[in-house]
């Protein structure tokens, strides 16, 4: 319905015109600002230092890479801000705030001065520079415990002494997981320049905890390794050294540490064991943060604002608001209007029905006339109800009244109980079931909880089937009664089509077309049963040569309760609820059931149905 409303009648238009509007007077407006002001309300803020800005950062990757979390960083912040005179700001990627060390939160200049990220960022290892790799103080699982550090520290004592009385000097020094470690002047302490008395060892025996961290990092590289395709390298492929002049664990391959020369498994193995590292140590970094610095209690450059400047900002902003609220008033004033004629007439009683005044040609003109028409279905729904529950209490009355007054004068003593009494109350009992067995058949139907069971059904089986279960009947009528693509005695043979349906309900479905076909058809005539399959749909008919159905009422042939002959008995007519029975059952089947009829000529009833594969045995059957 909407391709025939004018372009500039569409509501979505006029929506993104209004849009457009606002956009356009506020860009333009705030850029004839900026520049007016550019050249003199902006001025960078000076003398950064640039050692105090190294050594901040300096020290918030170390805090990142010893806390799991920024929770208490803010005392940090704040120390760092007194000892240096800067604003120091941390937030998430999102601009989220961390800590600040300003009172008041003013707003962060658009890009940070560094990112603080203990696992991609060294800054412990060379003071004064921003190494690529692992800060050395994230040691996470690596970190003794303090009865690991007592036991190493008594054996690093032990050590020192037997090295100092073998001539030569040493120092202890203790690395970020706690570990101590022996270096001579230079900074190191190789092994070969240890005296044989004292290589006993023991100092650089792994720990339990450097142990049981170092196979969680081997299993997780390994995952790596298997994932990039690269071959295992065996058994202890990771290993832990330790030294002064980089006081951290350091992971070896094949012999020679990460980040070396070419190893044994190659570079992509020196990136698996790199990530694996970071994954292990990542639950005991804090996350990555951005960092902002300022001079003060500003983390922005100064702005030189004038009076005649600001006197610009209030009035061109005003502007902009007043013209936004008279514009966006006026639209929403023409777009309220018919959405509340709507709502009034939404809320009116429902014997009221009242119409909505379509004005409009836009998407409002069209959920009006929407709306009208909802209402008539409603009117016309209402009126069905009122009419199936008058031929409800029609259709159940007659037998009841008719077994009550035969029970009545039978108590009285009027008539006695002879079996052709009884013959008529057990007739008009069985009446009275099978409106109640269409009742609940239709129930059922609507609320989507008939039962079905389906299996493949050869289409010329069914029919034939309908056929035998109605011959008698029919013959009884004078009636002919065959099936057969062409009308023959016999059902179709090879190449028949299958269906996948309720054998039983298709039964009934064809059997109630059936008893309607005998009922109007004169003593002559005869009824074909038909099946064949087209465009990937099986098509059954049932056609009479009976007296037909007026044009007029074709609309109606499959309401509940309703007769061609408004005054055939409900005997001769039966209860008006088969064709409504028939359609439903063709939909739970997800086919279609439709009418063709002329008065004196007969009708044909078409059902379709989606045709199904044969089943495996199909061709034995066959």
């Amino acid at each position: 319905m909407s391709s025939g409303i004018p372009l500039r009648k569409r509501l979505l238009v006029r929506l993104m015109i209004t849009s457009v509007l606002i956009a356009l007077c506020s860009v333009a407006a705030t850029a004839w600002l900026a520049v007016q002001t550019t050249t003199r309300a902006i001025q960078e803020e000076q003398g950064q230092v640039l050692a105090d800005d190294t050594d901040i950062l300096r020290q918030l990757s170390g805090y990142a890479a010893t806390h799991p979390s920024w929770a208490g960083v803010q005392d940090t912040v704040r120390r760092l801000s007194a000892a240096t005179g800067r604003r120091i700001a941390l937030t998430t990627a999102d601009r989220t705030p961390i800590a600040d060390s300003a009172k008041s939160r003013t707003a962060l200049p658009p890009g940070a001065a560094a990112t603080v990220d203990p696992l991609h960022t060294d800054t412990y290892s060379e003071p004064g520079a921003q190494l690529s790799g692992v800060d050395p103080r994230a040691v996470g699982p690596y970190r003794l415990t303090p009865l690991e550090r007592a036991r190493l520290g008594k054996l690093a004592t032990l050590r020192q002494k037997c090295a100092a009385r073998n001539g030569v000097d040493t120092t202890i020094t203790w690395t970020p997981s706690g570990r101590p470690v022996l270096s001579d002047e230079n900074g190191i302490l190789p092994n070969s320049t240890v005296p044989d008395v004292c290589a006993d060892g023991q100092l650089n025996t792994l720990t339990h905890t450097e142990e049981t961290a170092l196979t969680r990092l081997t299993s997780l590289a390994e995952a790596c390794l298997r994932h990039e395709n690269v071959a295992l390298p065996g058994k202890g492929f990771i290993s832990l050294e330790f030294s002064s002049q980089a006081p951290q664990p350091q992971f070896a391959l094949g012999g020679k540490a990460v980040g070396g020369h070419p190893t044994a498994i190659g570079a992509k193995g020196s990136e698996c064991v790199a990530e694996a590292r970071r994954e292990q140590l990542d639950p005991d970094v804090a996350p990555v943060a951005e960092l902002f610095l300022g001079t003060g209690d500003s983390a922005l450059p100064h702005f030189d604002m004038s009076n005649a400047n600001q006197a610009k900002i209030v009035g061109v902003t005003g502007l902009v608001l007043a013209l936004t609220v008279a514009v966006t008033a006026l639209v929403a004033t023409r777009l309220v209007r018919p959405l509340r004629a709507l709502t009034q007439a939404a809320q009116q009683p429902l014997e009221q029905h009242v119409r909505v005044p379509v004005t409009t040609r836009d998407e409002t003109g069209i959920l009006a006339v929407a709306f009208n028409e909802l209402t008539e279905r409603r009117e016309r729904m209402e009126a069905q109800r009122r009419a199936m529950v008058s031929d409800i209490a029609h259709e159940l009355r007659t037998p009841l009244t008719n077994i009550r007054g035969w029970l009545e004068v039978t108590r009285d003593g009027i008539v006695d109980p002879d079996p052709e009494l009884l013959a008529s109350l057990h007739e008009e009992a069985v009446l009275l079931q099978r409106v109640i067995d269409d009742l609940q058949d239709l129930a059922a139907a609507d609320a989507g909880t008939l039962a079905l069971h389906r299996e493949a059904v050869r289409a010329d089986e069914l029919l034939a089937q309908v056929a035998a279960a109605h011959r008698v009947g029919a013959e009884a009528a004078g009636i002919g009664l065959r099936t057969g693509k062409d009308g023959t005695s016999a059902p179709t043979g090879s190449g028949t089509a299958w269906i996948d349906a309720d054998p039983v309900r298709m039964r009934q479905a064809l059997g109630n077309l059936v008893s309607n076909a005998v009922r109007h058809t004169p003593d002559g005539g005869t009824i074909t049963l038909s099946a064949r399959e087209e465009e990937g749909q099986v098509v059954l008919e049932v056609a009479d040569t009976g007296s037909g159905i007026a044009a007029e009422d074709l609309p109606s042939v499959f309401d509940r309760f309703w007769r061609a002959e408004k005054s055939r008995s409900r005997r001769t007519g039966g209860s008006g609820l088969g064709l409504s029975i028939v359609r439903q059952l063709v939909a739970v089947h997800g086919g279609t059931v439709a009418v063709a009829s002329e008065l004196g000529a007969g009708s044909v009833f078409t059902l379709k149905l989606p045709a199904t594969d044969p089943p495996v045995d199909a061709d034995e059957l066959r």
